[in-house]
């Protein structure tokens, strides 16, 4: 039944040599790695705003130049990365460039900032998500869906979850619909409303209530028009997943990459300096009464509150859901990078049978979903964490390319070093100002947890390294023959399921056979005796007294004598065990033949083994 659902839910498996029809074309693919990037439009320049608003009304105007020169790093970093594609067209992004180019410890830095900015991307992005579906419903007339926030969260987070384990292809072809349609209904609106404004005039945004503005502001200074720049920056979000996943795409895989992540790029630019430009035309001003987007202001000016702004708005709000499939798409890819290089558990590095990476998709999935539980699906809450994980890896990886074009000096190498410098200067600055505005707000525990999990990593590479030390044959000797053979039945009665035990520990060892049985009840050890004279097939029944009900500890003790009396030997133990004909009856009985095995595994000497007794139905 099990095998029933999970072919239901998942697909069949997907054989091996039919990998290279999984991979994707520049059209699926750009829905598959860009929704994060291009979801950033929805709230970027209402991120600037909301900054500058603290000054007062007069500082807004400030929105487009810091906009244009966010747009600026953005092609900047757009470029770095082009750069890594070529350089790196096996894939891995920041970390392969960091760890190959400024040592392990800044490639794993770079890592563990970009699965935690992962798992907050998915919570995130679902969260806010759902807050527009909420915001929605209350309009038609259903606000208490918005008290079911948390469980629609969840929803949606398995939904995408399952979604990518079905492979890589076909959830691209689910979430190309909703990503073009996002781009299409964005570059629409500004187009529309750059031709409604040059023969008409741009009106005014009306607000229902009034936004509240300080009458009394911050100083309009370097440090708030720096913030501002910062806070505009999650534009950037996104725009390295296309780095760390070259190997999906169809061949020739860095061509097409670069070519897509150039894609991405021009339309993140256009419409996010779009936006901003019809905000400031407009006058749009976040509102934190009736928490009314900066982009549906714009959409409700410009079209009205008709079938066109309800477009814009579903768009928006899946394009947001959906957002968290880009963490779906790299956080696997980076998992399984770090599991090939010794630093992830090596499940991690295996694909399933849709040919993705199904543990890293669970992982995600199931910290994700803990996340919104924690912050009960409040995107606010979380947003102090978000962003300042991936503008480590930005300023990492442009880092690391400076230096590897500094070392390899190739054809063009002082163009490429001089913008990837630039660059890593940008996102440096962007990172301190991050982290000191928002260190109190919450980002401080993204700050610890970074170097927790790099110690987490650098401790399960030295597991992998002391494994790999003690099974080398380097310094292996040929172990001496064994000279006696002891077999142990471990039985807990007389049944039709001991028989076959008996016959096949007799089949192992002739001569030396023995069954165990723990006296936990007297009455039932005197039973098993008188049967046993009858059914033991002539081998003799050892009974192990247990005063406190302990069975496990007299059955390590025996197995210690024996192998005292024989330092040459082997001891194995057989479980018979009987096995239900259903899954579900497996429930009804204890599971003490696996709590055995679990235990004997750490005893030296010792080998268990079952003979299993099959139920009919």
């Amino acid at each position: 039944m099990a095998s029933q659902i999970k072919r239901f839910l998942v697909g069949k498996p997907i054989a091996t040599e039919q990998q290279h029809q999984e991979r994707l074309t520049r059209t699926t693919a750009l829905a598959v790695f860009s929704s994060d990037a291009l979801s950033s439009v929805a709230y970027a320049t209402e991120a600037i705003l909301t900054v500058l608003i603290l000054a007062g009304t007069h500082a807004l105007g400030l929105a487009l130049p810091i906009g244009g020169a966010i747009a600026a790093l953005l092609a900047i970093v757009a470029f770095s990365y082009r750069q890594t594609i070529h350089a790196y067209p096996r894939g891995g992004g920041g970390y392969i460039v960091s760890r190959d180019n400024l040592g392990d410890t800044a490639g794993l830095v770079a890592a563990a900032a970009l699965l935690i900015d992962y798992v907050l991307t998915v919570a995130v992005s679902i969260s806010a998500g759902v807050a527009a579906i909420t915001s929605l419903a209350s309009t038609w007339g259903y606000p208490g869906l918005k008290h079911a926030a948390v469980e629609i969260a969840l929803l949606c987070i398995a939904l995408v979850t399952l979604a990518n384990l079905r492979g890589v292809k076909e959830s691209g072809a689910i979430f190309a619909v909703p990503t073009y349609a996002f781009v299409v209904s964005i570059l629409g609106l500004i187009t529309f409303a750059l031709v409604k404004d040059m023969f008409y005039g741009a009106t005014p945004v009306t607000h229902p209530v009034p936004p509240p503005v300080p009458e009394v502001g911050e100083a309009l200074g370097l440090w708030l028009i720096l913030r501002a720049f910062a806070a505009g920056c999650t534009a950037l979000t996104g725009i390295e997943a296309i780095s760390d996943g070259v190997q999906a795409f169809k061949p020739p895989e860095a061509k097409n990459a670069a070519a897509t992540l150039t894609l991405m790029a021009a339309l993140l630019i256009s419409m996010f300096l779009g936006i901003t430009w019809l905000a400031h035309l407009h006058q749009a001003v976040p509102n934190e009464i009736t928490h009314e987007t900066v982009v549906s202001q714009i959409a409700r000016t410009v079209v009205g509150a008709g079938p066109a702004y309800f477009g814009i708005q579903v768009a928006t709000a899946l394009i947001l859901v959906l957002a968290a499939n880009t963490a779906f798409a790299d956080f696997p890819r980076l998992a399984s990078f770090l599991s090939r290089d010794r630093f992830m558990p090596r499940q991690f590095a295996s694909r399933g049978d849709r040919l993705v990476f199904s543990n890293g998709i669970l992982a995600l999935g199931f910290f994700s979903a803990l996340l919104v539980v924690i912050f009960q699906a409040n995107e606010i809450a979380m947003l102090p964490l978000y962003a300042v994980g991936v503008f480590i890896s930005f300023t990492l990886s442009q880092a690391g390319m400076v230096r590897r074009q500094l070392r390899m000096r190739e054809p063009g190498w002082e163009r490429g070093a001089l913008i990837s410098a630039v660059g890593t200067v940008l996102t440096a600055i962007v990172l301190v100002i991050l982290a000191i505005t928002k260190f109190t707000h919450g980002a401080w525990i993204v700050l610890t947890l970074i170097p927790v999990l790099v110690l987490v990593f650098q401790a399960i590479h030295q597991h992998y390294l002391r494994v790999a030390e003690q099974l080398s044959l380097s310094t292996a000797v040929k172990p001496p023959d064994l000279r006696r053979h002891t077999a142990i039945i471990l039985v807990s009665g007389i049944h039709k399921g001991v028989l076959p035990a008996l016959q096949y520990a007799r089949s192992i060892a002739p001569d030396n056979v023995t069954a165990v049985y723990v006296n936990l009840d007297p009455d039932q050890t005197e039973r098993l005796r008188v049967r046993w004279r009858e059914w033991g097939c002539d081998v003799p029944l050892v009974v192990l007294e247990s005063p406190f009900r302990s069975l496990l500890r007299p059955l390590r003790s025996y197995i210690a004598e024996v192998q005292s009396h024989y330092k040459d030997g082997m001891v194995t133990v057989i479980l018979p065990e009987f096995v239900p004909a259903r899954w579900w009856e497996h429930l009804l009985h204890n599971q003490t033949g696996w709590l055995i095995k679990t235990a004997l595994m750490y005893q030296k000497g010792t080998v268990v083994t079952s003979v299993p007794y099959r139920l009919e139905r």
